[in-house]
Order: C-alpha cells, then structure tokens, then sequence
C-alpha cells in the first residue's frame, strides 16, 4: 500500500473515522493510515483483504481480491470503489477467508469472492466477481416473504446473518451452520432452528465454528408459557419412571435421535472439567431443566419445537482411543442418563459427519404403568426404603458451588426440581406427593439472608474459587472416582463455602422423595427462586429444621424495566456450534457440535460482545473482562492456563478494562481504557515478521505470554473500534475536535470504571458476608434493611453495567449526543440513586453498619482490609462502621461526577444550541441531586448520633428507619408555656412527627411520658411578641392546642422554619426524601392551613380510636372524609369544624342481624340533620327528615325484607323517632289503611281506616283502638254509625242502617262480621221520608282528618328551605337566596355524578337560575312568565317547590293507591287536592308578593286606545286569565301528577251510573245517522246532506253509519286524553265550534243557536262519541273547575254536557 501513510503524518482534512492497519507487535511496527475522502465507519477484514464501509454507504475493499477477473493484478494497493452498490446505501460490511458479505438499508444482502463451498449462497457458481444480492427467505410463511437482515459474519466455508427478528440463518459448508443437514454446501439461506423463538444479539465465524450472543429468555413471572411433556420431535414422553430393585428413578434422559449433544464424560487433559456443570438459563421454551451428571457437561435443555437435541449423551472416550479427527463425527460411548448407581447400563451412538442418530435403549412406561406403580408404592411401606437411599442422597447431592469437579462414570439417580408443567409430570408429581405421604418427614429449611447468594450470578468470586480449586486438584483427570469420593469432595466444599448444599446455579440429582416432597410443599416458596436458579437441596439441608426469614433479594435485580429504559440487557448467553478440535467451542471437550449448544460457563457473566478467531474465541464483560478459549499455538488467548477448551480469563493488569476485542487468524486485540485520558491497545498472539523476511509457510516467529501495550496506541488518536482478520490488526480512531471525543471517551470510561467498582463491593464484600451464618443473628432488626439495600444496589448496579454497555456501544457507532440514555431517562437514574440513598439512610440509622463490623471481622480478619480497599477512604484511624458507611455512600460522588462530564460535553458545544441546553440541564439535575442526596446523608448521619447520644427506652421505641431527626431542644432552647415548675419538657422535631416528652427535674434523663404528633396534622402559628414580649409559638394538633416558648427570637425562627418545612415534605409525601431536585418543586414558606391527612384519634370521646382521612383546616377536620371507627363504624362525607356536616354516608355493623344499618343523606352539627335515607339491618327503611340523629319531620318507614312485598309502609309526621301527627299506614299484610292522626307510635284521635274487603270506618282512635265515635260502612251500603270499643268491635249506643233505607237505633256488643248482640228499636221508614238516606252520605268525612290538617310537616319542611320559621313569616329575598343555594349545592353534586341528569333537566336548571324580575302590579304577560317559572320549578325535585310537588304527590299516591282506592274517599281526595292549592298558592304569593290574592283581577296594560267592543265583552263574562286563581295556576302543575288515583276514585264512585248510561250508548249507537238524529228530534234543516270522507264528497244516505258531525265527534273524544277541568272545557268549546261550523256550511247564511235547536245535536255528538267514563269526567270538571268560570260561557257549555249525560242515562229507546 504505497500510498498509504504512516500514523505519524498529519492529514488534517478528516476528523473522524480515520483507519489505521499494522501487523503484529514488534517496537519497529508502524501502523499505516488508509487514505479516503470520506470517513471510515466501519471496516472488516479477511484472510488476505479488506472491506471499509464509509460514511454515505459505500463500499471499499482492499488487499488480495483474486476474484476481480478485470483488475491486471489481484492486489488492490489502494481501497477499490466497489461500484456495482453505489446505487444502494450499505449500513454492515463483513469479511470471511475469501469473501465478503454487506447488508444494505432495507436489509437486503449482496456478497462477492470464493463461492467453492457455497458461502457466498449463490448455487452455480464458484466465484462471484461483484457484490450479487443474495436472497434470504423465510419459506414458512405462506406466501413465503423475504427476511430482512440487521448484520451478518463470514467465515472460512460459511456466512451467518442476523435478522431483524433476531433470528440466525446460515448458508455455506460444514457443521458450523448449525443446520440440521449432512448435505453440503447449503445454497439457500436457511433458519437455524435450534436459536429460532431465542432473541440473539450478535454472531461471529471462526473458521470452522460459529458464535453467538444470546439474550437470556424473561424470568418465568414475565413469560409463563405451558411446559411440554412430550418431544416435539420424535413425540417420545420426555420424563420416564424405572423401577429399579429398591430405587425408583424418575429421568429426563431422552434422547431425541433428530437432534444431538454430545458431551465427553473423560476428563481429557481437563481436571476443571466438572465446573462446566453450572447450569445455564434454560430456553425461554425449555421443557424442563437439565439434569447434571456430575460427571458430564450439562447442556441447556432446548426447544422441542425448533427440533433441536434435548439432553446431554455423555460420551465417554475409552483410554485407547485415539482423540477425535477433525470432522464433525461424533464418536465414543454414551450413556443415556437412567443408568443407576448399582448397575450401569450404556448405549452406543454412532454418527457421521454431522448427523446424529441415536438408538434408545430404555423402556418409556405409560401413564398406565406409572399410575399402577404408584399405587404399589403408596401400598408398601416406606420407612425401609427411605432408610436406604438416605446414603445415596449424599452422593446426589452436588455443591451448590459449581466450581466443584466430579468425574465418574457411574450417573446417580436423578429427579428433577422442576417448574409446574405439562400434563403428565404434573400428575406423576402429585401422586408421588401423595403416596409418599407424611412419611418423608423433611422440612425444607428457610433461606437466611447469607443465602441470597443462591439468586447471585456468580462474578469474580466465583472465578477465583475455580482457579484455587484448580491448583489445588491433580492436572490429570479422574477416569472415575468412588462414591466416598464424591462425598469427601462435596463435605470439604460445603465446609470451605460454610454453607451446607443450598440453592444453586446448579440443577443437581435429588432421590425422588425429597425431590417431590420438596416439590409439592415447598412449591410456593421454590417459585421466587426459580426464577433465577434451579434449586438443589441436600438431604442436610432437608432435614435441618426451618426458621422463619425475610424473603431474599436477589443481588442482580430485575429491577429495571429494560425495554422502558432503551438499555441494552445484560443478562446473556453464549451459544457455540461447528467443529471444536482446538477447543474453540468452549465446551472443555474438543468434539464437535452439530447445532447451537450453550456455553454454561457464561452462565450470569453478563456477556457483552464475542469475537471469533480461525479457531480461538473471545467473550468480553460488561465488568470488561476478556475470556478466551480455543488455540493458544501462538498465545493468542492472552494467557497459559489450560485446558484451553474452555474459558479462562486473559492476563491483564489490574485496571485495565476492555471495551472492545478483535480475534484474527492467530492473535487478539483488546481496545481498553488506561490511566491517561486515550483508549489504548493491547495485542497477543503471533509476532509477524518483516515482508521482505517473511517465506511461506515458515512463520514460526515469536508470540506473546499475555497480552502486551502496543507502544504507538497514542498517536493514533481517539480509538473508537477495533478489528482484525488474516495476519492485519486495523483500528478506527477520531481526532479530538473541541474536545468532545475525549470527554465522551472520558464518560464511558467512567461508567465503565464505575460499574467495576460496584461490581466488585458484591462480589468481594457482600457475596462472601452473606455466606455468613451468623448473620441474621448479628443483625437482628436490620437484616430486612440491608436486604432492602442489597436490592436497590442490585437495581443501581444493573442500571449502570446497563448505561456502560449502551455508552460503550455509543462510542462505536455515534457521532453526536442523540441517545446518550443519562440524557433521555434521566429520571431513572436520578430515581435509582434516590431509593438506593433512602435504602443506606435507613439502614445507617437503625445502626445496620455498627452491627456488621463483626461480622466483617469475622469473614475478612482483625483489619478488614478489603473493606479499606474497597472505600477508598483516605482519613486515618476511623472506624470499620464510618468505613462501611463512606463505602455504601460512593455511588453518591458518582452523581457529582455525571455533573461534571456532561458539563464538560456540553462546552464542545455552542452555548445557543439545543444539545448545550440539554446537557446544561442535564447535569445541574444531577449535580442538585448528588447536594440533595448529601443532605440526606448527613440527616441521616446527625439521626444515628442523637440516637446513640439518647439511649433509652423511650428514645428505642421512637426509633424507626425512615424516621430522620430535624432538630431537638436538649439545649433547653424551647420550653412549653404554663409547664410545672419542677416539670422537664423536651421537644424532638423528625421528617414526620413531633414529639414531646415531659418528666420531672432531678431526672433528666428518665421521662416518664411522651407524645407524638404526626406532623401532617399539626398546624404552627407564631405568636406576636407585641404586647407579651414572649418569644412563641403555637401548635395545633386535631385534640390538642399548646403554645411553645423559644428562648430567642432566633431560635423562634428556626424552630418555626424547621417546622413549617419538615410539615410541607411530610404533606408532599415525600417523607425523608424531602423535595427532590429532579421534580422541580420549590419549598413553600408555610405549609397549607388547607390540607389532606389522615389521623388516629386518641382523646375525643366520640372518635376515640377512630382514624379520619380527608380535608382539614387548622387541626379540625374540614370538607371531604372518612372516619373509620374500630367496632367497623364508618363515615363518608362532608365535615366542617370537626364535625359531619352536609351530606354524608355511615354504616354501623350490627351484629345480631349479621349486616350493616346504613344512612345516607344530610348531616349537621356531627348529626343526622336533613332529608336522609336510613337502611336497617332488620330490613326496615326509613326516607324522610331527621333532627339530632332521630327521625323527625315527614318520613316514610317501609318495613319487610323487600320494598315490593314491603308487609307495611307508614308515610307522615315524626317527631323525636315516634310517629306524632298525621299519617298514612299501609299494613300490606292484613290489607288496612289507616289515615289518621297519631301518637307516640300509636293511632291517636281522628281517623279513616279502609280494607281491601270494602269496609269504611271514620272515628275516633285511642291508644292504638277504634275507640269512640265512629262510622262504618260495608260494601253494600249497610252504615253503623255509634259507639267503639275495640277494632271492629261494636259498644255501645248507635244507628245500624240498612241499604234499603230500614234502621235499628239501641245498643250494640260484638264484632263486625260476626254476631252482633242488639237491643233497640227497628225503622221502616215511609216512603217519603228520605232523609235518613241523605244524612249518612252527609255524614261522611266529618269525623276524618280535615284536609287542612293533612301533611302540614310537608310543607312546614318547604317554608322551612325557604328560610322561614313558620308559613309567611320571613323575608322574600332571603327566601330567594335560599333557592339559589338549593340550586347551586344540587348542581355541583349533580356535576360530580352527571349521569344522574338528563340533558334536558340540565336545560330546566339552568333557566331556573333567572328569577322572574318585574315591578309594579302583575300583568298578563307577568303572570305567564310566573307561570312559566312554576312549572320549572316543580318540574325538578332540586328546587323547593319541585321537592314539596314530588313529596305531595308520593303521600297522596300512597294514600289513595291500592286498598285505597275506596270510593268512599273520594270527598277527602278532592279535599286534599284543593287544599294543596291553597297552600301552594300561599307560597306562590310569598315568593311573588305582588301577584293579586285568589279570585283578584290582573292588572291592565296601559292602552293608547281601547276597542269598546272588547271591553263590552270583558265586562259580560270575564275570561280565566285575568282573574287569579289557584287552580288556573296551579292545577296544570298538579294534576297531571295527581291524575290516576283521584280518576280511579271517580271512576268506582260512579261506577252503577256510568254502567247505565253506556249500555244505552252502546244500544243508540246501532242506528245508522239519521235514523238517530231523527230519533233525538234534530231539525231536519241541520241533517247533513253531503259529508267529506278520505277527501271526497259522499252523499248522505238512510245506511251513512258515523259520518255525520265527525269532527266534532272526534274533538270531544278528546276529553279523556286531557287532565285538568280548564282543558276539558277548552275541549267541549272546540266541539262546539265545529258542530256551528258544519250547520254554517250546511244553511250558509248566519244565525243563533237556541238551546231548543243546539242540544239535540250536541246529544248525536255525545253519542256518537262513546266516551266510556263520561260521568266521572263530569264529575272531576265540576269539582274542581275554577270557580269564576262557572257563570260564563264555558259554564253555560259544561251544563249543557251534564244535562246530555243525565239525558243519554233516562233516554228510553221506543
């Protein structure tokens, strides 16, 4: 590359995406710059060429290209412009040997270069010249659609992509496309199944092996998908039960033929072969977890769906054989996981290339046969049984750490811990469980807190453990080892980790007893952890007796949802597959893997990045570790340990942190931070030589040990990337232009340094001091606190390796500010550190680290020195607990140093711009937090040394971990005002009370009393010192009031500051906290003399104990709230002054009905005050008024279970609870109605009673009797009117008269109904003597309750809510205001719930709101807008007048409906009615003064000129309208509501004459018109000659049937459709209008009806109109029609009716 220049030459015209290249490591080396015009964005390398992406996507390549037929030679010296994708935009470029591969924007592939072995996934062709796109589609789906592709990698043979989906698909040669095929080369790109339904991160091609980077599938609380029983392959049962002598063995050792894993149970040249036995995230699909043969390695059980193997075959090498040829064969011996201790039975699975058969050698029983067995078993007894096998659990139990190795041929007997699943294990659990019973008499022994461990992916700890048992163990691997091995192995593990088998990353063997045991009672608990971990129990561990815990917190918190927060995840998965000759799979095996199998080493290493060499791979860290494995020829692994089929971690000095790797043909490069400021490089593996030294294949050279500084890092800049290929390193590097490339640098580094940091406090403190046993006991109250704060710096320490990851990621790809995740989500951070401070706080305060001194004394020795070394703690001499505390506060500084990086950032920037505002504002958020947050500390820090200052009872109960002390008065600064002189008062003041103590003088330190005052209901006022000169305060509390005396008007202020303030932040919520800087709250001065709380009342008689929440104002309770009671009484309502006041719900328990009283309604004054509804638990309820909680005023009581089938109602007057006045009971059951007067619960005075059988009293009433005078009617007519003893009973003197008129006078005994006892004088009366008859309907009513008297509570309550004492009495206006606050009060509750409201009531309210105005007399026009407004008013029940109508109308339904609806009630219903007129009216005239009194003229509007015609005739009959009356105004209001029960009155009243007059009628109404118009003697002249029908003119003729008058017919029709008597009579002057009308026609010249002409034609038109009820209408009229229209025309019209009816009732038909 001539043109090339060397690093050391400035070339000022790019800035970034510079490119440097170089070999190997030598001090004479000299990196060489690529020169481009545009910068490099991405650039990958192959054997012997080069592939640049550059900035606008285009592509570049360099080196050897051999397939460039054009080109004279085949070595590019410059980068060649690959011209055929220019027209696309290239977004990934990737290299393999010989060709290479680019993915575009719309994920489209093209790929050029060797083709031989298919690689390029183009059939037909073995070199492709120029980028060809090559097809990826996915032909499952039908119609089958093209997939589109993220990024891809290119091996020697093979190419991998990754799609969109985050599935891998493959195409090329060999068994490292992970394909289930023998068939090579693979043209077409296909899925590899055994990753499909997994989410991959990343793939990368060795030369015959492949790599990828896996996220972990959700914890099973995230994804609960059903479990599977059954391969979803070969549909083989995957769980199988033997019977074996005396062992029952319950195995998962399937072996699925289509898909196999094979493992080497030989520990070749491996003695850390068992530390592969860690087991691994399962797949999110995953059947079951993976049985561990201690022996094997212990592959992931894998998806049946994606056809992939499902358990390990271990194969195991005879000593003889020779090591595996490089092919992907599988070969050796396997046995097939249900071999038991005693007797090993093996099968042989033989394979070529890369397929895999296997033969199946064990019986799989049936349900059947398991269902049999297990009954046999649960027949037997067990205690033998379980006495054998207890030895064997010792050799089935395996570490709990890992790290431990085994190898033994023999397996052990396995039973899985399993999570609940399909169909058939599920019920071989259960009846497992059952048969076994209570014998298995093990506890499972709870987790302490040293056991969190178990939930813990295992870190550096972890790591170090492996290599000491490294050393310590021979370098030769056992063949095979004795049972007592295995137990002496695993007893000494136990010992060193203190900590007998427990929960682990291990899924180990259990005998199936315990395990199910274990399974079916422990389930509940089991499931946290298996979220995590598979649990392994020991038989130690299950007999060991269970002591009761705090829930463990798992140290790498789930906390944060990741997909909220963009970050990437950290917990992942390696996966490898292809061939492993050199080890490259990392599996500590060097057999090949025909498909994808799971490194379990990786298992909670938090994975970031892979890298694969030609046959070495590299993994690096989010805590920026490499591990590396495979090929070491050259020492590319960066170090010597071996075996190095498997992990190891490379060699590097302490604080160097890898960001970035590269794996080439025999070496490495790492990209990591250094203590300057630049990235720097580190290489390892082969020294190349010089070219013009170099021969072919003679490069044995130099290589390196570990890992060396390549010397010229630092002219190269700011390194963003690294990669490598062939024998080339290249790297891309930016300049630093203002400076902004070195403080990004600086910002990851940080992260990146920082997370290492808090990995390294869990790993090397906390994970060894939880292993502790003794420390719960050593914590005693505050183990739940460090778990606590365990948890959050789980949660802050996953959130930072998160943010590293994703700034590391940022550094590779960015170019500005733009998804920098500390800018976006700054509130998680912010709220992270918040809740991890509150969780340090805490724990400070309760004394949390004073009590782990000893037990880190314990662990780490005398010193502690890892603690030392861990805080960086520069102060001498202090304490272990103050060294603890700096270090738990670290991650506080961290904040400060956010602060100052983004601020650095944002000075690369122009202070006008956007970035610069966003990172300005960013980093003063987390400047003001870290201030915030020291605040706290430091509260927290004066909270522990007043506590240790002030031991004692007292101070011990008010500690608590959230509590934080503002300020106290020992220095005597505040005293309370009018205290005893010997009494001592001390005032606390935390973030949410205020306490007072008190005691006496000679002992300061011993107070006997002391209260608390939550502070969110404590009110502060300061007292002028004016007149007093006194420095005060005073505080109010819900029951107590007391005035403090500072001793200066300083320390007044303070206190009265601290207060006010500690009362906002209590207020807020925000508790210890105080006021985050993030929220951007600013302090108020004062607190809120308005506020909500809630508190428990302790003094005040009636809420003793009680605790309200809800609104107060100045220490009483005020607006909405609830009051809970501890007998289960609650309020529900308004209160004001401390007291319920306005409406309000309240339920009582009652605990002999075993249901709840219940009122709802208005309270006042803390009572029941109002209209309100009162459920009883009897059933009973009551709706009506009440007054200091009695019931009081109009109520109605309906008692029985249900309102329906209610057996009585009562509707009336309450006074003091009792029934006093007058009333109405319903006794539904006896079927009476009594409407009278009452006493003191009981029927006293007058009254009716009415039964369903047609009896009819009125009299007298005492103490609850018919007693006195009284009348009595039966159905027939027979009258008893006299003296009354009893109900019904008959004593005394009296009249008994007969329907025929005959009458017995004299004294009567006995009950009506029954034999009456009778000694008088019988009556016949003369024909003529008539009068007795009319008496006694005379007589009726007298002795009733006059209807003035009748529901006067009813109305008193509507004067009363208009503001008046008594009816008239009080202001008019007041009156008014009153209804608008009624209005008002019941809008703004109607707002609340508007549901309740119909549009068009919303409407009606509204104009309600207008008072009709006027002034001077009332005119007409006046008068209608009062009338308008009235019928509003009564329209809705929010209105005064609209309530007392709806009241009315209830009670006078209630009265009259039902038994009843006598007729003999009907005088008093007519009564009532009027008498509502009247009293209406009253309040009408009240409301509107001015409105002339009954009967009085309106007054006239003012006339220019008045026709006298008009006034002629107002003179002759003054119409209705200008005459006031109640009814004209009223009754249209009224009536209509009224209308059904007084019409059935008239109705059964007139009964007998409406029978008589409609069977004539109905007789008359057979004749054809004229026959009847000339039978009732109509004029011929007014005979219509011609009627109109359907629009046309028809001839009257003898046959005409009801044609004539028929309009006028059809108008008085219209009567019954009408309510009120002035409608009625509008409807007879219509008819008459149209029978004149009709006669006009008819005689066409004018004249004047005579009554001798008009009634018989009004006659035809009564008849003809057949109107059923016509009597009661008449009746309805007369009674009720307004008094001044009786002698005008209507008058006239009316009686022209009634004489028609009397008329059609005598008419006889000749």
């Amino acid at each position: 590359m001539e043109k090339q220049k060397s690093s050391g030459e400035e070339d000022s015209s790019l800035e970034t995406g510079l490119l440097h290249t170089w070999k190997g490591y030598s001090y004479s080396t000299t990196p060489e710059r690529v020169l481009l015009s545009r910068p490099v964005i991405q650039a990958a390398l192959g054997a012997r060429h080069g592939v640049l992406l550059v900035e606008g996507g285009q592509v570049y390549s360099f080196g050897e290209l051999p397939w460039k037929q054009n080109q004279a030679t085949s070595v590019a010296s410059e980068p060649v412009l690959e011209a055929v994708l220019s027209e696309q935009r290239v977004v990934f470029v990737a290299a393999g040997s010989a060709h290479s591969g680019v993915v575009t924007e719309d994920g489209g592939v093209h790929m050029w270069g060797d083709n031989s072995h298919g690689q390029c996934g183009l059939l037909g062709l073995s070199v492709i010249p120029n980028p060809t796109p090559v097809g990826v589609v996915d032909s499952e789906t039908t119609p089958s659609q093209s997939v589109k592709i993220l990024e891809m990698a290119c091996g020697d043979q093979h190419t991998l992509a990754l799609s969109a989906k985050h599935e891998v698909w493959a195409w090329g040669s060999g068994c490292q496309l992970g394909l289930n095929t023998s068939t090579f080369p693979v043209w077409k790109p296909q899925k590899v199944e055994c990753l499909a339904g997994k989410h991959v991160l990343q793939v990368d091609c060795g030369a015959s092996h492949s790599l990828a980077l896996v996220r972990c599938p959700p914890s099973p609380q995230e994804s609960r998908k059903p479990l599977v029983d059954k391969c979803g392959h070969c549909h083989q049962l995957l769980y199988t039960m033997t019977d074996k002598e005396d062992h029952v063995i319950i195995s998962d050792g399937h072996h699925c033929p289509l898909g196999v894993e094979v493992d080497s149970t030989e520990a070749k040249s491996d003695p850390d072969q068992g530390s592969l036995s860690k087991q691994g995230r399962n797949s999110p699909e995953s059947s079951v977890t993976s049985s561990a043969n201690p022996a094997s390695t212990t592959p992931p059980s894998s998806t049946p769906a994606t056809e992939c193997q499902h358990h390990s075959l271990a194969s195991s090498q005879k000593p003889g054989e020779p090591a595996m040829k490089d092919s992907c064969g599988l070969g050796g011996t396997v046995t097939n996981g249900e071999v038991c201790v005693e007797a090993s039975e093996t099968t042989t699975i033989e394979t070529d290339s890369c397929k895999a058969t296997g033969l199946k050698s064990s019986p799989y029983p049936d349900e059947q046969a398991v269902k049999a067995y297990l009954k046999r078993l649960s027949d037997h007894s067990l205690v033998e049984h379980t006495a054998k096998t207890s030895s064997t659990l010792h050799s089935a139990q395996i570490s709990s750490d890992p790290a431990v190795c085994f190898a033994s041929e023999p397996f052990i007997p396995v039973a899985q811990s399993v999570t609940p699943m399909g169909s058939a294990l599920n019920n071989l659990v259960a009846s497992c469980a059952s048969a076994v019973g209570e014998r298995v008499a093990s506890t499972y022994e709870a987790l302490s807190l040293r056991k969190v461990i178990g939930y813990w992916v295992p870190g550096e700890g972890r790591e170090r453990l492996e290599e000491r048992l490294r050393l310590e163990e021979p370098m030769q691997g056992k063949k095979s080892s004795s049972l007592g091995d295995i137990r002496e192995e695993e007893a000494e593990l136990s010992r060193r980790l203190s900590l007998p088998g427990l929960l682990s990353q291990g899924t180990h063997a259990l005998l199936l007893l315990h395990s199910v045991y274990h399974l079916y009672n422990a389930e509940a608990e089991v499931k946290a952890m298996l979220s995590t971990a598979t649990p392994e129990v020991s038989p130690r561990l299950l007999r060991r007796t269970s002591r009761t815990r705090g829930r463990p917190v798992p140290l790498t918190s789930g906390g944060i949802s990741e997909s909220d927060a963009h970050l990437p995840s950290l917990q992942t998965e390696v996966w490898s597959w292809g061939r492993g000759q050199e080890g490259q799979l990392g599996h500590g095996d060097l057999l090949p893997r025909p498909q994808p199998v799971c490194i379990k080493s990786f298992s909670g290493k938090e994975v970031l990045r892979v890298a694969a060499g030609a046959s070495h791979s590299l993994a690096l860290t989010t805590q920026s570790q490499v591990f590396s494995w495979g090929c070491n020829t050259s020492g590319q692994l960066g170090h010597m340990e071996s075996p190095t089929n498997f992990p190891h971690l490379t060699k590097l000095s302490e604080g160097i942190r890898v960001w970035d790797i590269g794996a080439g043909q025999q070496h490495t490069l790492l990209l990591a931070d250094g203590d300057c400021m630049q990235p720097i490089l580190y290489y390892s593996g082969k020294q190349v030589k010089e070219e013009q030294e170099e021969t072919a294949e003679e490069q044995t050279g130099k290589y390196t040990q570990q890992p060396v500084l390549l010397p010229f890092c630092m002219n190269l800049g700011y390194v963003s990337s690294v990669c490598t290929g062939g024998q080339t390193c290249a790297a891309l590097a930016d300049r630093n232009v203002m400076g902004f490339k070195s403080s990004l640098h600086e910002l990851a580094a940080a992260e990146r340094k920082y997370y290492c940091k808090l990995s390294n406090i869990k790993n090397l403190l906390l994970q060894p001091l939880l292993k502790l046993d003794s420390l719960s006991s050593a914590l005693g109250q505050s183990s739940g606190l460090l778990q606590n704060l365990i948890g959050r710096l789980g949660r802050l320490s996953q959130l930072t390796g998160q943010n590293s990851a994703s700034l590391t990621s940022f550094l590779r790809r960015s170019r500005d500010i733009r998804g920098i995740v500390l800018l976006d989500d700054a509130h998680l951070f912010l709220d992270t550190y918040s809740e991890y401070c509150s969780a340090v706080g805490d724990f400070l305060v309760m004394g949390g680290f004073q009590a782990l001194v000893k037990p880190c004394q314990d662990v780490f020795g005398k010193g502690a020195d890892v603690v030392q070394r861990l805080s960086e703690c520069s102060e001498e001499g202090l304490a272990l607990a103050d060294i603890l505390a700096h270090l738990f506060y670290l991650p506080i500084k961290h904040l400060h140093e956010y602060g100052r990086l983004l601020l650095k950032l944002a000075s690369c920037y122009d202070p006008s711009s956007v970035d610069y505002q966003k990172l300005q504002d960013a980093s003063s958020k987390y400047e003001s937090m870290a201030l915030h947050l020291k605040r706290r500390r430091k509260e927290a820090e004066y909270t522990l040394h007043f506590w240790k200052s002030f031991p004692g009872k007292m101070t011990d109960s008010l500690r608590k971990a959230s509590r934080r002390l503002v300020c106290e008065s020992s220095n005597k600064a505040l005293t309370l005002q009018n205290a005893g002189r010997f009494s001592v008062n001390w005032f606390m003041l935390f973030n949410d009370a205020l306490v007072h103590a008190q005691g006496m003088v000679p002992y300061k330190s011993f107070f006997s009393t002391h209260h608390v005052f939550p502070l969110a209901t404590l009110w502060v006022e300061p007292v002028s010192e004016d007149n007093t000169g006194l420095y005060g305060l005073k505080l109010t509390s819900p029951e107590e009031s007391f005035t403090l005396l500072a001793s200066s008007s300083a320390e007044k202020a303070k206190w009265l500051r601290s207060i006010n303030q500690a009362v906002e932040q209590a207020l807020s919520g925000l508790g210890h906290d105080g006021i985050p800087p993030s929220t951007g709250l600013t302090q108020r001065a004062d607190p809120p003399i308005s506020r909500t709380a809630s508190y428990t009342f302790y003094k005040d008689s009636r809420l003793k104990e009680a605790t309200y929440e809800g609104r107060w104002v100045s220490g009483k309770p005020h607006g909405r709230g609830v009051v809970k009671w501890p007998d289960g009484r609650m309020y529900t309502g308004a209160f004001k002054n401390g007291l319920e006041d306005g409406f309000g719900d309240y339920v009582v328990p009652n605990k002999t009905q075993n249901t709840c009283d219940h009122y709802q309604g208005q309270w006042k004054d803390g009572k029941m005050h109002g209209f309100g509804t009162f459920r009883y638990a009897s059933g009973e309820v009551y709706e009506g008024s009440f007054q200091d909680n009695m019931r009081h005023g109009h109520g109605m009581l309906r008692s029985g279970k249900l309102n329906s089938t209610s057996p009585s109602v009562f509707i009336g007057q309450w006074q003091y609870d009792k029934k006093s006045g007058y009333g109405v009971f319903d006794d539904i059951t006896r079927g009476e109605k009594y409407m009278g007067m009452w006493l003191d619960d009981q029927r006293q005075g007058n009254g009716v009673v009415v039964t369903q059988f047609g009896l009819y009293y009125e009299g007298a009433f005492s103490n609850n009797k018919m007693m006195g005078t009284g009348v009595l009617l039966s159905e027939d007519d027979t009258t008893f009117e006299g003296e009354f003893s009893e109900d019904w009973t008959l004593n005394g003197k009296g009249v008994l008269t007969m329907p025929n008129g005959d009458y017995i006078e004299g004294s009567f005994n006995g009950v009506w109904g029954t034999g009456l006892k009778i000694s008088g004088s019988y009556y016949k009366p003369s024909l003529y003597d008539s009068d007795k008859e009319k008496t006694h309907f005379n007589k009726l009513g007298r002795l009733a309750v006059h209807s003035e008297e009748k529901w006067k509570a009813v109305f008193v309550e509507c004067w009363d809510r208009l503001g008046c004492d008594s009816p008239g009495q009080g202001e008019t206006s007041t009156a008014w205001d009153n209804i608008a606050i009624a209005l008002t009060v019941n809008r703004r509750q109607q707002r609340d719930s508007p549901e309740l409201l119909s549009r068009s009531h919303h409407k009606t309210l509204e104009s309600l709101e207008f008072i009709p105005q006027h002034v001077g007399p009332v005119t007409l026009e006046v008068y209608h807008t009062i009338r308008r407004y009235l019928v509003k008013a009564c329209d809705t029940p929010l209105h005064p007048l609209g309530r007392l109508v709806e009241t009315l109308v209830s009670v006078y339904r209630m009265t009259y409906v039902g038994v009843g609806a006598n007729r003999r009630l009907l005088p008093q219903a007519v009564n009532e009615i009027q008498s509502y007129l009247s009293r209406i009216f009253q309040l009408v005239r009240f409301l509107f003064p001015d409105l002339p009194d009954e009967g009085g003229s309106l007054a006239e509007p003012r006339k220019e000129k008045t026709d006298t015609d008009t006034t002629g005739k107002l003179l002759e009959s003054p119409k209705p309208g200008c005459v006031v009356s109640s009814s004209a105004l009223l009754l249209p209001v009224l009536l209509p509501r009224l209308y059904p029960p007084l019409f059935t009155l008239y109705a059964l009243d007139k009964e007998k004459e409406d029978d008589v007059y409609w069977e004539c009628v109905i007789r008359l109404n057979k004749q054809p018109d004229l026959a009847l118009l000339a039978f009732l003697g109509v004029q011929q002249k007014f005979w219509p000659v011609t009627v109109t029908l359907h629009g046309e003119k028809q001839q009257v003729l003898s046959n005409t049937k009801d044609a004539c008058f028929a309009s006028a017919v059809e108008t008085l029709q219209q009567i019954s459709t009408t309510f009120t008597p002035s409608d009625k009579l509008q409807v007879i002057q219509l008819t008459f209008e149209e029978i004149t009308q009709e006669v006009l026609a008819l005689l066409k010249q004018d004249f004047l009806w005579s009554m001798d002409d008009l009634f018989p034609v009004f006659l035809f038109v009564v008849l003809r109109a057949r109107i059923r009820n016509l009597g009661s209408e008449v009746s309805l009229i007369e009674d009720l029609m307004d008094p001044c229209v009786q002698h005008g025309e209507h008058g006239i019209m009316f009686t022209t009716l009634k004489a028609s009816y009397y008329q059609i009732q005598h008419e006889k038909v000749t």
